[in-house]
């Protein structure tokens, strides 16, 4: 019973689960913000925002109120993951799925390091390596065409940072909290982030208009592509408090090797859903880059996958 309750909590198996199940979902995303009544950015941040507030539902499990600091910090990550979340689906809806959200697996870690060094005191007990290496994978796929740096990396990079910034702020919360306790104020906050959006009145006018016009079937998928998606980023958060969060962030590139993937399938098979370009190319980079990926997840799990900003 010791090694599977082992293998259960391990941060880095559970980083991968949880970004595999997003990698899906952010496919599914693609799929569905092409569609009537689910284009609007606004409205589709805002109902991701608000079913968070179900996180609530984990207070009978253990919940013990934190510090006014520790539960503001967790309600300021819960307000940056939304505002994060806005500019991260900005690039999947502006560009291919494959190349623009690959360019988090390589800009994501990077910024949550340089915000750990100084905050969590980061270390990295063996796994600098491997971490370099999946961080490398990122920035591999991401370079794999000629992109429009001047138009997407500002989405990129503002997307990166705030990511990073939540991860932080949730590992300093999960030092000196129960993970329940922290990962409640957490979601509270972006509820309240996702509230806020309907303060103004043009927004709340797109927010309802574009609910409404969205056929049944679309809302049918969006609710279940959350569930999903509200899985994974549970088990995002879970790992950070499990391990460093830079190292959480660097597994993502998971989640971009099963986009890179997805995006070719739905590509060849159904284009009418979407269609991106694949050269000759760009498939032998991001192949390239998806062997990188693998290859730091082998270097990371030969390590252990506890290393991270202090006790928990």
């Amino acid at each position: 019973m010791g090694f599977f309750k082992s293998v259960a909590l391990n941060g880095v198996l559970i980083a991968i689960v949880a970004h595999g199940l997003i990698g899906i979902s952010l496919v599914w995303d693609k799929i569905l913000l092409k569609r009537k009544g689910m284009q609007n950015l606004v409205s589709y941040v805002f109902w991701l925002g608000a079913i968070s507030i179900f996180g609530l539902v984990l207070i009978p499990f253990g919940f013990h109120m934190p510090s006014g600091k520790i539960a503001a910090l967790a309600l300021v990550a819960g307000f940056c993951d939304l505002l994060a979340s806005y500019f991260y689906y900005a690039a999947l809806k502006a560009g291919e799925a494959s190349e623009e959200l690959a360019a988090m697996g390589g800009f994501t870690p990077v910024a949550t390091m340089a915000l750990s060094i100084p905050l969590l005191g980061l270390r990295f007990s063996g796994q600098l390596t491997g971490f370099a290496v999946m961080t490398m994978g990122g920035f591999v796929m991401f370079f794999a065409e000629k992109l429009p740096l001047k138009r997407m990396l500002p989405r990129v990079i503002a997307a990166a940072v705030l990511f990073g910034l939540t991860d932080v702020l949730q590992k300093i919360v999960f030092n000196e909290a129960k993970f329940v306790s922290g990962y409640v104020f957490f979601t509270i906050g972006t509820f309240v982030g996702s509230a806020a959006l309907l303060l103004r009145p043009t927004w709340r006018r797109q927010i309802f208009r574009h609910s409404e016009e969205a056929p049944p079937r679309s809302k049918i998928g969006y609710m279940l592509n959350r569930l999903m998606a509200g899985v994974g980023s549970f088990l995002v958060v879970f790992a950070v408090s499990r391990t460093a969060p830079s190292l959480v962030e660097a597994i993502s590139g998971v989640r971009y090797v099963i986009i890179f993937l997805g995006a070719f399938a739905v590509t060849t098979w159904r284009p009418s859903w979407f269609r991106e370009d694949f050269t000759a190319r760009a498939l032998v980079v991001k192949l390239v880059g998806t062997g990188l990926v693998i290859a730091g997840l082998i270097l990371v799990g030969l390590h252990g996958g506890t290393a991270g900003g202090g006790p928990n």
